[in-house]
């Protein structure tokens, strides 16, 4: 009996739970993809102006990943946190380098990349390949000797 199923209605997530590995990996690049673009509007923005706007598909990709990192963890609870508070760890970090971007457009300082923000992700991608790799294995391998 699992702790949770009168707490939460747990059916569907072991149809959706295999392919969840998948989902934060492909999310995680696609968040790769959208911090670079934001970078380049930020740089756009403060030489026209003395502030800088949030790039929405980023915030998108960003609490995406974090709400499918907290589903993860329903099933996988040990991977599941450890992507979880790294995910986490991404969206403080955006916040943070989200107000220097400010700073330095008000002050007229080159606009630098977003380098704890970018190391996170790239921690994010790592651990997501891992146990998509796993995935992949387990299914070959099981599917070979069965």
């Amino acid at each position: 009996m699992d702790p949770l199923q009168f707490l939460v209605p747990l059916g569907w997530l072991e149809i959706v739970g295999p392919a969840l590995p998948f989902a934060i990996l492909t999310l995680a690049v696609v968040n790769i993809a959208t911090r670079h673009r934001a970078h380049a509007k930020h740089v756009e923005q403060a030489a026209d102006s003395d502030s800088v706007e949030q790039y929405f598909p980023h915030v998108f990709s960003t609490v995406g990943l974090v709400l499918v990192s907290f589903l993860f963890t329903l099933v996988q609870p040990t991977g599941g946190a450890i992507i979880s508070v790294i995910a986490v760890t991404i969206l403080v970090a955006d916040l943070f380098e989200f107000e220097a971007r400010n700073v330095e457009a008000r002050n007229e300082m080159d606009i630098e990349k977003p380098k704890s923000a970018i190391a996170a992700s790239s921690l994010v991608v790592i651990y997501a390949l891992y146990y998509v790799l796993v995935t992949i294995e387990a299914t070959f391998w099981s599917g070979l000797f069965a």
